[in-house]
């Protein structure tokens, strides 16, 4: 049997009163639980330690009371929404009273922050289930009366809608998207409220020009009241006063915008009211910071009612969405700081080239006067614009801030750039992120290439350009079929071409061979008579080696080096005589035994100008008379009779072994050393008794064990002494 909806069920339960069952719907009052829910409160401005708890306690009660809610089964829910008005009372407080992006607060201690993001993501779900009138197959509400539910119990309106898209947009903008859908599908009667919305958000717009003193061309005509003040200027007005209008049109401009961008839909109902023109003549004046956000309504506006139209129908139908855009443009022609700002963004020959190739019978004259009253917009102006733009998407802004010319008796202004608009932004548009290159972009696109594997990584590169590098947008709108028209016409099997990096290996090469004659990078020719692979022709070992030219001309280079000091002869007992007359000790400290720097020393400058002399290398000297090429051929023809000599390239490690030892031995004995009996010394195994040769190395080794090593300091610690060496 199929479950009933919720609106249809009935339940039966014992009436608390008389104690007898009764069959009750099951939305009825008497299933709402006793529980009070708290208004909400903003965190404090001012950080003090009394009032940040004061916040804390409350914003825990909600989140709790919130976290109840959520975890209610679905009849329990609805009835707690529906007849609970301390609920509906603390939701609409927290919409109402919720630190939006753009304003000035001081950093809150983390405790705050911590806990205004749990209170924000539960008042979120609260509102996602809400607008769900079907959870399961079991648990669901019927369409009709769900939409009745929402509206006659005021769980939504359009006021709320607004404040949902500013809070909650950026970062959800699908989700709250398909949620305001839901809305509006299952009650159209909300097309009515925001049709009767839409005159109340220009009389807003009015309200702030006259509090600045601005008035309209609508109101000119009004007879102004004796009481009322008149102000020509903002400057007029306290500086806390203008703060807040300032503050307060801000929250206007990007509050429409965020619901604009996240319910497109609602653009027909706009322009009903005729809100392009109204808008320009009520709010284009000297508040510039807002002017960007006007211009994107605009665009979005545009966008909705005349360009996508004509995208997506055909040939026949297209015709009344032209002339709706030649004709919106042909009445903002006298805004030329709009139309600046307005192609600045978003060309307006874009647009017109795209209604050219859409239809064969446009009206040439209309198009080129509003391309010429666009260009004469620039004139004595800089014109920054892009040009390489051209297949730039519509719902897409280049990067930079716009420079508008300043007002007449004002500060010179300029529109926010995409830093800054990030700070204030409070919908689903993100800022544009940096470009991505290298191991980041091939992350990138084997993230959208894991789940859509059909697609070519030059696809998908242009969409992550256009989407600015967001896997998950790529992923939704490749799926939905809502790709941007410059990117619906690009080929799904696109290849990605690979560019060589900015700065190649070889031109980046240095090492010892560059610039050299046979570099060929850094040359383009190179002298082959040079180059030889192999041997020469007529020549051999012999006349290779009877070779002397290289000899010849060092030897004249060399033989100048003589000159320049005589031979100096060495007398015998002098310092290389010292030096050589003994080994070198390594165990021994002869830092100062090479020069006797003593007291007890005579001073002689000998040592200090005494050079070896300069000896010619063997193979620069002059040969001997009797020296001659037949000696030398005569020694080659006995070396060649002597045959060739035995390869010991690896030889016997005992006959190493042996040679070692006898060299060893060869030295001990030049020096006086006499054989350690190391073999002796080491002895019998310990317990079988030592010999009397053991014995006596033994007490001998112990003996003179101070004569090496670094035993005899003392000894030599003296002799410095005793020669001043060391102060006593």
């Amino acid at each position: 049997m199929p479950a009933l909806p919720l609106d249809e069920l009935q339940i039966t339960e014992k009436d608390p009163k008389t104690g007898k069952l009764r069959t009750v719907p099951a939305l009825h009052p008497d299933q709402k639980a006793d529980r009070c829910f708290v208004l909400y409160k903003p965190p404090p401005a001012d950080g003090t330690t009394a009032r940040v708890e004061e916040y804390l306690e409350r914003a825990a009660f909600i989140a709790d009371d919130l976290d109840w809610l959520l975890a209610l089964p679905h009849k329990k829910f609805w009835c707690q929404v529906i007849f609970d008005e301390t609920l509906q009372k603390c939701l609409d407080s927290y919409l109402r009273y919720a630190p939006r992006k753009f304003d000035e607060l001081a950093a809150p201690p983390s405790a705050v922050s911590e806990m205004q993001q749990r209170l924000h993501r539960s008042v979120f779900l609260t509102f996602l289930r809400m607008s769900t009138h079907k959870e399961s197959k079991d648990h669901f509400i019927s369409p009709c009366a769900f939409g009745e539910i929402l509206y006659n119990n005021f769980l939504f309106d359009i006021p709320k809608m607004l404040d949902l898209c500013v809070l909650f947009g950026k970062g959800n903008g699908p989700l709250l998207q398909k949620m305001i859908e839901n809305i509006f599908i299952q009650q159209s009667s909300y097309y009515n409220d925001l049709d009767e919305t839409v005159p109340t958000i220009l009389q807003v717009f009015s309200n702030i020009l006259q509090r600045c003193g601005l008035r309209s061309e609508g109101a000119s005509s009004e007879p102004q009241r004796l009481e009322e003040k008149v102000r020509t200027t903002p400057s007029a007005m306290p500086l806390q006063e203008l703060r807040d209008v300032v503050l307060y049109l801000c929250d206007a401009t990007t509050t429409l915008w965020a619901f604009l961008d996240v319910f497109p839909l609602a653009c027909q109902t706009f322009q009903k009211h005729d809100f392009c023109s109204r808008l320009l003549a009520d709010l284009w004046q000297r508040l510039s910071h807002s002017r960007k956000k006007l211009v994107e309504v605009f665009h979005i506006l545009i966008n909705q009612i005349c360009l996508l139209p004509i995208l997506e129908s055909s040939c026949d139908n297209i015709q009344a969405f032209i002339e709706d855009f030649l004709q919106l443009f042909s009445s903002v022609l006298q805004e030329k700081r709009f139309l600046r700002d307005y192609d600045e963004l978003f060309p307006v020959a874009d647009d017109v080239s795209l209604l050219q190739q859409a239809s064969s019978a446009l009206d040439e004259t209309r198009t080129a006067y509003i391309l010429q009253a666009v260009e004469s917009a620039w004139e004595g102006v800089d014109k920054r614009k892009a040009s390489a733009v051209k297949d730039l998407p519509l719902s897409k802004a280049p990067e930079g801030p716009l420079a508008p010319e300043p007002w007449p008796g004002t500060a010179p202004a300029q529109l926010k750039t995409k830093d800054e608009e990030d700070e204030c932004a409070g919908a689903a548009a993100a800022a544009p992120t940096p470009r991505v290159s290298g191991v980041q972009l091939d992350s990138l696109i084997s993230q959208v290439k894991d789940l859509l594997p059909d697609l070519g990584e030059g696809f998908i590169l242009a969409c992550l350009e256009h989407y600015g590098y967001s896997p998950e947008q790529v992923i939704n709108n490749i799926l939905e079929e809502r790709l941007a028209p410059a990117l619906s016409s690009l080929d799904r099997t696109l290849n990605r071409q690979m560019q060589p990096g900015p700065t190649p290996l070889v031109n980046s090469r240095h090492n010892v061979f560059q610039n050299d004659e046979f570099d060929v990078f850094s040359r383009d020719t190179v002298d082959l008579s040079r180059v030889q692979k192999g041997r020469r022709k007529g020549e051999n070992t012999r006349s290779l080696l009877n070779d002397k030219r290289v000899v010849q001309e060092q030897r004249e280079r060399y033989s100048q080096y003589s000159v320049v000091v005589d031979e100096i002869t060495v007398q015998e007992g002098g310092a290389e005589g010292q030096l050589g007359r003994d080994d070198y000790e390594d165990e021994y400290d002869d830092t100062y035994d090479g020069n006797q720097v003593g007291a007890n020393d005579a001073d002689s400058d000998d040592e200090l100008i005494t050079r070896r002399p300069f000896t010619t290398p063997q193979v620069l000297r002059t040969r001997v008379p009797h020296e001659g090429p037949d000696d030398e051929e005569e020694e080659e023809e006995e070396a060649e009779e002597e045959g060739p000599k035995p390869d010991h390239f690896v030889q016997d490690p005992a006959v190493l072994r042996e040679r070692a030892e006898a060299q060893r031995m060869a030295h001990l004995a030049r020096r006086g050393y006499r054989h350690d009996g190391s073999s002796a010394v080491a002895g019998n195994p310990r317990g079988h008794g030592q010999s009397r040769e053991t014995t006596q190395e033994r007490r001998r080794k112990e003996a003179n064990k101070g004569a090496r090593a670094n035993h005899n300091r003392r000894l030599m610690a003296d002799r410095k002494r005793t020669k001043g060496m060391i102060p006593s």
